[in-house]
This record gives C-alpha cells, sequence and structure tokens, in this order.
C-alpha cells in the first residue's frame, strides 16, 4: 500500500515537472481529491486533440483539451466569431502562444497582412489602450510594403497611433526585438513579418517565441510570406489567400459588377486538434467582424465597361508553323505578286 502511494507521487511529480518543461497548467494535472466533484473525470492517456468538460472543486465547467499533457481554459482562446472554425481549431486561436498565418506566395502579402489586422481588431477589443508591435526586416517592408495609416481606422477601427512598426535591419535582430517585446505585458499583441524560409527561423527560436508568449499570456502572430510549411513550435497554422470579392448587398439585392467586402481563403495547415479544413471568411469594416461566406454566396468578376461580354472558350487551337510577310516598300507593295510569281503569259519575252 505504502509502495503504491510512492508511485503515485512519483508519476504525479513527473507530470508537473513535465507540465513546466510544456508550460502548461501543472495544477490542472494534479489528481483531484477523493469525494471532490469531478474526480473520476479527470483521466491521463487520451489521444491527442480530445476534449472534455470536468468539473472543478467550485463545480464549474473547465475545458481540458489534451495534446500530450497540455491544458487549456475557455477564455484561452481568441474566438474569430465563426463557429465552425473555432470548432475545428479546439475554441479559436490561443491567445498566450505562437501562431502562424502563412502566405505561399508573395502575391499574398495583403492578404496574410489583412487577416492579421483583422486579428488585431478582434484582440484589442479584449484589451483596449494597448498598442500592437509589428516587427518585420528591411526587405519584407520593401517588397510588401507597410500598412496604411488611414486604412486601419477606417477598415479595421485600429487608431495609427496604436501600431508601432519596428524595422530591423536583419533577421537576427527581429528575433531578438520580438522575443524581448513577446515577454511584455504592456503590448495587446506581437506581430513577426518575414519572407522566405531562412534557417535562422527554426524550430528552437519559434519555441523561444511560443515560451515567451504562454510567460506573458500575449499573442505573438508570426506572418510567414512566401515560405515553406517548415515544423514549428506554432500549436496553429493559418493558411491564407485572398479569395473573390462577392457582389455588394444592398437593400434591392446584390448590385452588379460591384466589390463588396474583403474576403480570405483560410486553410488550416496545423491545429491541436489534427482537424484540416477550408473558409472563406468575409471582413465587415463597419462592425469588425469576420462572416463566413455561405453556399449560395457567388463570387463575381467585373464585366469590361465598354464592348460586349467576354466570347466563349475557343475549341482546339492549331499550331501552323509562322510565314514571315514578304517586303514591302509601298502601301500596295504587299498586294503585287513578285517577279518571280507573276504568271509567264503576262511578262512576254523580249524578242530579239
Amino acid at each position: 500500500m505504502a509502495m503504491s502511494a510512492v508511485a503515485r507521487e512519483t508519476v504525479f511529480a513527473l507530470r508537473r515537472q513535465i507540465a513546466k518543461i510544456e508550460g502548461t497548467l501543472p495544477e490542472r494535472l494534479e489528481a483531484p481529491a477523493r469525494g471532490a466533484p469531478g474526480a473520476g473525470k479527470v483521466r491521463s492517456g487520451f489521444p491527442s486533440g480530445i476534449a472534455e468538460k470536468p468539473v472543478d472543486a467550485a463545480g464549474s465547467e473547465i475545458t481540458i483539451v489534451r495534446r500530450g499533457l497540455a491544458a487549456a481554459l475557455p477564455d484561452a482562446f481568441l474566438h474569430t466569431g465563426i463557429e465552425r472554425l473555432d470548432a475545428a481549431l479546439g475554441g479559436g486561436l490561443p491567445k498566450a502562444a505562437l501562431s502562424e498565418i502563412h502566405g505561399l506566395e508573395t502575391r499574398d502579402a495583403g492578404a496574410v497582412a489583412g487577416f492579421a489586422l483583422s486579428l488585431t481588431s478582434l484582440i484589442l477589443r479584449e484589451k483596449p489602450g494597448l498598442p500592437v508591435l509589428w516587427i518585420g526586416t528591411a526587405e519584407i517592408f520593401r517588397e510588401a510594403g507597410f500598412p496604411y495609416a488611414r486604412g486601419l481606422h477606417a477598415l479595421f477601427g485600429i487608431a495609427p497611433e496604436q501600431l508601432l512598426l519596428s524595422e530591423a535591419p536583419k533577421l537576427l535582430d527581429a528575433l531578438w526585438i520580438t522575443e524581448e517585446a513577446a515577454r511584455m505585458t504592456a503590448f495587446a499583441a506581437v506581430i513577426l513579418e518575414i519572407r522566405g524560409s531562412p534557417r535562422l527561423l527554426d524550430l528552437t527560436a519559434t519555441r523561444r517565441l511560443h515560451a515567451r508568449a504562454h510567460s506573458a499570456s500575449r499573442p505573438v502572430l508570426l506572418l510567414r510570406q512566401a515560405g515553406e510549411a517548415e515544423p514549428t513550435a506554432a500549436p496553429v497554422r493559418l493558411i491564407v489567400s485572398a479569395a473573390p470579392a462577392a457582389s455588394r448587398e444592398t437593400v434591392a439585392g446584390p448590385l452588379a459588377g460591384s466589390i463588396g467586402r474583403p474576403a480570405f481563403t483560410v486553410d488550416i495547415g496545423k491545429s491541436r486538434t489534427a482537424l484540416s479544413g477550408q473558409f472563406t471568411l468575409e471582413w465587415n469594416p463597419d462592425e469588425h467582424a469576420f462572416a463566413e461566406r455561405t453556399e449560395n454566396s457567388v463570387a463575381v468578376v467585373p464585366v469590361p465597361l465598354r464592348g460586349a461580354d467576354p466570347a466563349p472558350a475557343s475549341g482546339a487551337v492549331l499550331a501552323f508553323p509562322a510565314v514571315a510577310p514578304p517586303a514591302a516598300t509601298s502601301p500596295t507593295a504587299c498586294d503585287q505578286p513578285s517577279r518571280q510569281q507573276r504568271p509567264a503569259h503576262r511578262s512576254p519575252r523580249r524578242a530579239g
């Protein structure tokens, strides 16, 4: 009996040590007291991504999402407002963690930045008055540009003075600035934007960023432009690209030929629940909220203002060798046959 008690305490001590290493909540992993509510509901050995709602000693429900021994509370997630997306992410984006927003091509830089600013607008609802630090290298700002100050307030409700920009000469400097800023509670969020797949941004560097975000309980958004989907410590990776805009809605119905709200195509590349999915989200600049595009919505392409509608697709195209036109010295020379091609009966041979 004594040996079993010692073994139990040893197991719980190991779990607490692993929880400290992984940055989880050790008090949620301790064995509940006998007779306490929910004593028989906390158990180990879950497969990754399985969640349950036990009851703590106070009688309130808590959510435990297990990936190994990771635990999280319901208010630890940033809800996007899209139920299907939040459910696929296991509750939403983690607030105290590193989240990766990935753009596969350079032309997706605007969509990735716009989606990050949309999430920033949701974050500032819960932490009004705090600034947001946007960090990037000179290369990425030269390629993708800076956020437009007047558009911040018009589209996202972010005051221009709330967004602080830090341009670093090298990626090593940008990573150092991000680590130092991520441990501060004076920022509502920290955004790091990089380009490509640099070797400095490896698994160790992202683990440091994730640990800083967890210790400060602040989100860190990693924007990756035109890079490969390499392993990182971010528990969530969203692949974002621009989606065709639908027509603008009016009282009389959709306005033909118009361009509606900005839209994003969001793919779940990695999540705590290991669930994949693709979503088309529209950002409402008036309400500062996401809306999922329904299946009945049809994306439109503006019709040319002048001329007829585009012709239907042609049939099979055959390739012919290119024939160079004959040399011409006068406007009418092309209409005249050459001397070698002139019929013999029209040019009689000179006699004598």
